[in-house]
């Protein structure tokens, strides 16, 4: 059985069998969180306390360098955890338990479980030296369902490019709040509801949970889109909307 538990914006908390993970850390409270000459806006704090989640046996941290990905307390969080696996760019950073995962490199934790790091595109092509490095995860074995994590992509090429190597996934986590920031103008730098949408069907995903729509004042699209656009697509039965706190058993 996998579980996913989402705790708000990019956080949730994924008991895969008897192994223990969590996305992008972030558990400070609401507030301006500033990033250079520009500041991101917290709305909400998470569903759960860093105390409260407690132990994991690894945080899988999709981007070490925007605040809505991991915060103070999520930063904290991950340097007592026993391991990151995150970017090369959040290695040479953060040090301590981070590690470097790399397009396609896998990881194999206790229990059979393997955790693949897989590409990511967090805005149009061309804007990484912008928004910086970014990846996305696969967790697979132990007889869980597998499970595909997004981080901050915005791309279905990159979407194509993993269910080519790993599709059809059980469960798809996409970060689907069709961000804006100026630093970028007029461009999404994560998914929108109806790329969420397109992405499921690119994945042959039996179940979406959306992360990472809501909580912060850039993200553009949330619960009243998501489930339009996956009506439209025929998938209304594949999407699993959370609320912070609540929880889905696969």
């Amino acid at each position: 059985m996998t579980i996913i538990r989402y705790l708000g914006g990019p956080t949730a908390l994924i008991e895969f069998g008897t192994t223990r993970l969590l996305t992008d850390p972030t558990f400070d409270d609401p507030g301006d969180y500033p990033v250079g000459a520009r500041a991101l806006v917290k709305t909400a704090a998470p569903a759960l306390s860093a105390a409260e989640v407690g132990a994991v046996d690894a945080v899988l941290l999709s981007h070490d360098q925007h605040p809505d990905n991991l915060d103070a307390a999520g930063r904290a969080y991950a340097l007592q955890a026993p391991l990151v696996l995150s970017t090369a760019s959040a290695r040479q950073r953060l040090g301590g338990p981070v590690r470097a995962l790399a397009n396609w490199e896998p990881v194999d934790l206790d229990n059979g479980v393997r955790i693949t790091g897989v590409p990511a595109q967090h805005g149009p092509d061309g804007s990484e030296h912008l928004v910086g490095e970014v990846t996305g995860f696969v967790i697979e074995g132990g007889g869980a369902p597998t499970v595909y994590v997004s981080g901050d992509n915005a791309s279905l090429d990159v979407v194509q490019r993993i269910a080519d190597r790993f599709g059809p996934v059980d469960i798809a986590l996409l970060f689907a709040g069709g961000a804006q920031t100026p630093l970028v103008p007029d461009v999404y730098l994560t998914l929108t509801s109806d790329g969420a949408a397109s992405a499921a069907e690119i994945l042959g995903a039996r179940h979406v949970v959306p992360l990472h729509f809501e909580h912060w004042t850039h993200f553009t699209q949330g619960p009243d889109t998501l489930v339009p656009a996956f009506a439209r697509t025929g998938l209304a039965d594949r999407l699993h909307l959370l609320k912070p706190g609540e929880q889905a058993e696969f």
